[in-house]
């Protein structure tokens, strides 16, 4: 398995609903973080609709989601109530989980360098254990891959 640095489990960040959440809160269940670079733009959307839409089946098989970005809560805020979305956002201004997942990366925009997310999902089971990693995936069938997974656990 990767190696994180998972003391980040105990680690507070706040999220749309006006609590701050580590991933520890939700020991008993089975974790989907999945990293995206921002609130709003089309395949972050897409992402997020994908995960609004499964997200009875995920249920069904006792597992949360969780999105995470480096937008603040406000813009969290404002991309659910567009989105209709179901889960909780994180919002990692400080980049602590970003960094210790290893998710921001050098890239290319518009010629210039910059620093970007590598869209990437992670797993974990009800004892909080990181079981499965995803890195640069497609946002559109990030959502039904995970899904697929789990259902194969």
């Amino acid at each position: 398995m990767e190696l994180i640095d998972l003391n980040i489990l105990q680690t507070a960040l706040p999220a749309n609903d006006g609590k701050s959440y580590t991933l520890s809160d939700f020991i008993g269940k089975k974790i989907v973080l999945y990293f995206y670079p921002k609130d709003k733009t089309s395949g972050c959307t897409l992402q997020a609709q994908g995960y609004r839409d499964l997200q009875d089946e995920f249920k069904s098989l006792n597992t949360v989601i969780l999105g995470i970005s480096r937008d603040g809560v406000k813009s969290h805020s404002g991309f659910i109530e567009k989105e209709a979305l179901n889960f909780l956002l994180l919002s990692d201004k400080d980049k602590l989980y970003h960094e210790a997942f290893q998710v921001l990366k050098p890239k290319k925009m518009y010629g210039k360098d910059v620093i970007g997310v590598i869209r990437s999902t992670f797993i974990f089971n009800e004892q909080g254990e990181l079981i499965h990693s995803l890195r640069a995936v497609k946002a559109e069938q990030d959502p039904f891959e995970v899904l697929e997974y789990l259902k194969k656990l």
